[in-house]
């Protein structure tokens, strides 16, 4: 090699740079690979939870989550600590709105992204951009979109989710029967977010489900077992979008009930979100 072809200081740590950047390019489309493998051949994420700093919640916020959320009683004290990372994120994350002279609390808030996290908790990626807004009126409300009066809707064009919080805190009561308008608002974000791949490769996974438990209701003789459990509510035979949004509020709802009455229907719910309900 001749002098004048050797490289200068700042070409060494340029072509270092390069290679460095390279490889990285090379181990992300490496573990991109073995994720999607992972995924096709054991139906679930090889890794949902790791957070080296997990924040954690003010203790009347993990009063009101362990006193109003069976979900999170229910879990043990690592994926607690997970769960309470997570809301704390959602906080971080999303801003809320009020109408009509709603005056939003902590506690409401706080709710609000425990349901979302509860939702969400099978998936790595539980923070998305199909939303940004959560908006909060006291009752029902006349909405801009459609000029009809609702308890709830999703608005994609405006990112925003919206509620009537007298409706969305009835349906936290175990009493409520199955109905659960934080559930069932955001069960539709999550659809809506997994066809448009927002959700990373989990969303894959639940779209290439939810295909399947429509091919399974669709089903004549299947179709007549659901109808005949009488355990739905007639809302989730709207359409498939209701009837995905319905049964995961029974999902999380009354998971015991939904597993001795369609046990194959909940098992696959179960891999649609990636969470296995305690029943």
């Amino acid at each position: 090699m001749h002098e004048h072809d050797k490289l200068s200081p700042a070409g060494t740590v340029m072509l270092a740079v390069i290679t460095i950047l390279v490889l990285l390019l090379i181990f992300y489309m490496l573990a991109k690979f073995l994720e999607s493998a992972y995924m096709l051949r054991f139906k679930k994420p090889p890794l949902v939870h790791f957070y080296p700093f997990p924040k954690k919640l003010a203790p009347y916020a993990v009063y009101i989550l362990e006193d109003e959320f069976r979900f999170y009683r229910e879990l043990d004290v690592r994926h607690r600590k997970y769960f309470q990372h997570r809301i704390h994120r959602f906080l971080k994350r999303y801003t809320f709105a009020a109408r009509e002279g709603l005056e939003i609390t902590d506690e409401m808030k706080l709710k609000v992204a425990a349901t979302w996290v509860m939702l969400t908790f099978g998936l790595r990626k539980y923070l998305t951009d199909m939303f940004e807004v959560v908006v909060l009126y006291p009752d029902v409300y006349r909405s801009a979109g459609s000029d009809n009066y609702h308890y709830a809707e999703y608005n994609p064009g405006v990112k925003a989710v919206v509620f009537s919080w007298k409706h969305f805190e009835a349906g936290l009561d175990f009493k409520a029967n199955n109905v659960n308008l934080g559930l069932h608002e955001f069960a539709h974000v999550v659809h809506s977010g997994a066809k448009r791949q927002g959700f990373g490769a989990a969303g894959a996974l639940y779209v290439d489900t939810f295909d399947k438990i429509m091919a399974y209701a669709n089903e004549p003789d299947n179709m007549r077992h659901i109808v005949a459990a009488k355990y739905f509510r007639h809302y989730a035979f709207k359409n498939p979008h209701e009837f995905i949004a319905v049964v995961l509020e029974y999902y999380f709802e009354t998971p015991k009930e939904f597993r001795e009455k369609l046990p194959q229907l909940y098992a696959m719910v179960g891999t649609l979100i990636n969470y296995r309900q305690a029943a």
